[in-house]
């Protein structure tokens, strides 16, 4: 049976929760994102949307369908993937994550993942 993208979303905060706590920065910053994107997709497929598992794509459809159309989510959220995106990107190649950075990269994604759960959960939009 395949995972939902849900599933996966929670699996990643989990291991960036304890990257973080493990203080490997980089790591929490990669999962972060991860985590954040799984729900995105999640969402966009609960609410009826063709996803294609494309980073840039599903940060475009998440904002326009689901926080500026249909207004689901706060506004807040239009940027929250790729701020994410480009942190997990500097994690990965460029610079090293510092601590007050993952701590950010994670309460982000812990609450876009929060956020999008009870939504689901409570069928709002509908």
């Amino acid at each position: 049976m395949k995972a939902s993208f849900l599933a996966r979303a929670q699996e990643n905060i989990a291991d960036a929760e304890a990257a973080y706590e493990a203080e490997r920065y980089n790591a929490s910053a990669n999962r972060a994102y991860y985590a954040a994107f799984h729900a995105a997709i999640e969402a966009l497929g609960y609410f009826g949307y063709n996803v294609t598992v494309d980073h840039k794509r599903v940060q475009s459809d998440f904002s326009q369908y689901l926080v500026h159309r249909r207004k689901i989510f706060p506004s807040a959220f239009k940027s929250y993937l790729s701020d994410l995106l480009d942190k997990r990107l500097e994690a990965d190649y460029k610079n090293e994550v510092s601590r007050k950075d993952a701590l950010k990269q994670l309460k982000r994604a812990q609450e876009f993942i929060a956020t999008i759960l009870k939504v689901i959960e409570h069928g709002a939009g509908y």
